[in-house]
């Protein structure tokens, strides 16, 4: 017990300030999944399944929801708060099946970026698949299809609300009978994955201001980064919001929620930046104080923090295929994995994601090598080298006679799959889901001629 104890405090397994409450070490020194009474093997799935292997945990993102709506709900309770908080889910995050209708079972509302996400909204709405209250946000440039398509909704019953992005979309949506959203862009700039110099969504404060009266206004938006890694940043961001809020409300009675966008961080493995109960208290009270001083009454509160639920709930494993040595460098060698990081797992080229790796097995392994890992691609920049210039892993010398060594990566289940590529022609990883202690297929490997026919072949 005391050794397994060990195991899990060195990759940082069953930790909830890595999110990984999850997942634990077993006797032989192999990765499993916790989810209630079930247990998962993940070395038996990689070999059952094979890999490149993505699974995905629904059980994670349901439990992370209800434990946000939960924080808030608490902190409003103590504090007096009188508005409402709505969770919605940022649809760009993770578009799969697997991803949404767990999260809009359990409650959550919806955000959309294009026509064609609106479009699957549509699908789910016609199939009675989601709950009758939903609420939609649309959000991104609104194309003609896009706004025909947000009309006929809101035709069809759907509380579907247009997040007007610039003056031109004004006009679009003049003759619209629902409620109405506009965004701002916010002249708080926060350290985040985004670009510090310009935005070219939503109306200033300034331009907010001089347009006058906006029937059927009902909320302001705003969105200042993606993996915003100070806390203090996302309370310095709704101070500003809401004092251009309090103006807008001088003119606009029916405006009566702030939508904070995305942007929690979660920490990848590393220690955590902040806390969602935390950064919820400071949301509510601070938010409580400016609408006591200003006499108004305490807004309705929406976040969208796709990435805090879907990243923990999906884990990516591959398998070591061969090794090579590193004449010079910090790493003594090269893992080579049966997969892309540049097609599976494209931050780690694009954002220079550092991401938590661990081994599948052996992770009771006495002697590690430092190594970096490569993809398949042909692509030098196919690699992964670590956020401290290496990885520890187990040795291969030492596996037993016919054992292959195959590697997790943790927090996969945000943007990976919309972003994936297929550079080199290089297949995409089944996907399988775990859920109540069963194991089904959502998406199954891609042969050659399947990925031919992409490109015309």
């Amino acid at each position: 017990m005391v050794v397994s104890k060990a195991y899990r405090q060195f990759w940082k397994l069953g930790n909830r300030e890595v999110d990984t409450e999850m997942f634990d070490v077993n006797k032989d020194g192999e990765l499993v999944i916790r989810e209630g009474h079930y247990q998962y093997n993940v070395y038996d799935l990689a070999r059952k399944f094979g890999t490149s292997l993505e699974i995905f945990m629904p059980f994670v993102v349901e439990e992370r929801l209800n434990k946000l709506v939960n924080v808030f709900t608490r902190h409003m309770k103590q504090t007096g708060y009188k508005g409402k908080f709505f969770y919605h889910y940022p649809m760009k995050v993770n578009q799969n099946k697997e991803a949404v209708l767990p999260l809009v079972s359990e409650g959550a509302h919806l955000e959309v970026g294009s026509v064609n996400e609106l479009t699957l909204v549509c699908k789910l709405w016609e199939g009675n698949s989601v709950h009758h209250n939903i609420r939609v946000l649309c959000n991104g440039p609104k194309t003609r299809s896009y706004v025909d398509l947000i009309f006929r909704m809101q035709a069809s019953q759907l509380r579907i609300v247009p997040i007007i992005e610039d003056l031109q979309e004004l006009d679009l949506f003049k003759e619209f009978r629902g409620d109405i959203g506009i965004r701002i862009n916010l002249e708080t700039k926060v350290k985040s994955h985004w670009d510090k110099k310009a935005d070219r969504f939503g109306l200033t404060a300034e331009e907010l201001l001089d347009l006058g009266k906006i029937r059927n206004l009902k909320i302001l938006h705003y969105h200042i980064g993606s993996q915003i890694e100070v806390g203090e940043d996302i309370v310095r961001a709704l101070k500003e919001a809401f004092g251009v809020y309090k103006k807008l409300r001088a003119v606009h009675s029916s405006l009566d929620t702030i939508d904070m966008g995305g942007g929690f961080a979660i920490p990848y493995g590393k220690k955590r930046l902040y806390s969602a109960d935390a950064i919820s208290r400071r949301i509510v009270q601070t938010l409580k104080k400016l609408a006591d001083d200003a006499s108004l009454p305490h807004p309705n509160i929406i976040v969208e923090w796709g990435r805090y639920l879907v990243a923990p709930a999906q884990i990516t494993l591959f398998k070591i295929v061969s090794a090579k040595e590193v004449p010079k460098g910090l790493a003594k060698f090269w893992y080579v994995i049966d997969g892309s990081f540049m097609n599976d797992l494209l931050d780690t080229w694009a954002l220079h994601q550092k991401w938590h790796v661990v081994p599948v097995n052996k992770m009771d392994a006495k002697k590690k090598n430092r190594v970096w890992l490569a993809g398949l691609s042909c692509d030098s920049d196919d690699k992964y080298t670590a956020k401290d210039g290496y990885l520890m892993l187990p040795r291969l010398e030492d596996l037993d006679h016919g054992e292959d060594l195959y590697v997790a990566i943790f927090d996969t289940g945000a943007y990976q799959d919309a972003f994936a590529s297929h550079h080199c022609l290089l297949s995409s990883p089944l996907k399988i889901v775990l859920q109540n202690g069963i194991v089904t297929i959502a998406r199954k490997r891609e042969t050659a001629e399947e990925i031919g026919k992409l490109f015309g072949w």
